[in-house]
C-alpha cells in the first residue's frame, strides 16, 4: 500500500501537467482601486446596445471578463477595462479574434 501512494502522485501529476491552460487570467489590467471602475451593469449595457448577448461577468486579472455572443454570433470569451471598459480582447474557443495592441 505505502508503494501505490507514491505511483498514484506521480500519475496525478502527469495527467495534471499534460491538461491543457485554461484561458482564466488571459489579461491584466492595472485599473486602480475598484472604486474607481465602472460597474458591470454599465458593461452589460454598453454591450447590449451594441448587439452582445452577455450570459456571465466577472472580475479576472483586474478586468471584467465576459461570456457571451458577439453581434455577429460568435460565442466568445471577451476582457474590458474596467474604467473605460474598452474591448481589449475577444477569443472563441481558443482562437483569438481581437487582442488590443500592448495587451
Amino acid at each position: 500500500m505505502r508503494k501505490l501512494i507514491p505511483l498514484a502522485v506521480a500519475a496525478a501529476a502527469a495527467v495534471l501537467s499534460s491538461a491543457p491552460v485554461s484561458a482564466t487570467g488571459v489579461m491584466k489590467c492595472n485599473a486602480g482601486p475598484q472604486s474607481g471602475w465602472k460597474t458591470q451593469d454599465a458593461l452589460k449595457a454598453k454591450l447590449v446596445k451594441e448587439g452582445w448577448t452577455v450570459r456571465k461577468s466577472k472580475v479576472d486579472g483586474g478586468c471584467y471578463e465576459v461570456y457571451g455572443t458577439t453581434p455577429e454570433g460568435d460565442r466568445v470569451e471577451a476582457y474590458f477595462h474596467p474604467v473605460s471598459l474598452e474591448k481589449l480582447y475577444v477569443a472563441r474557443r481558443g482562437q483569438v479574434l481581437f487582442r488590443k495592441p500592448g495587451y
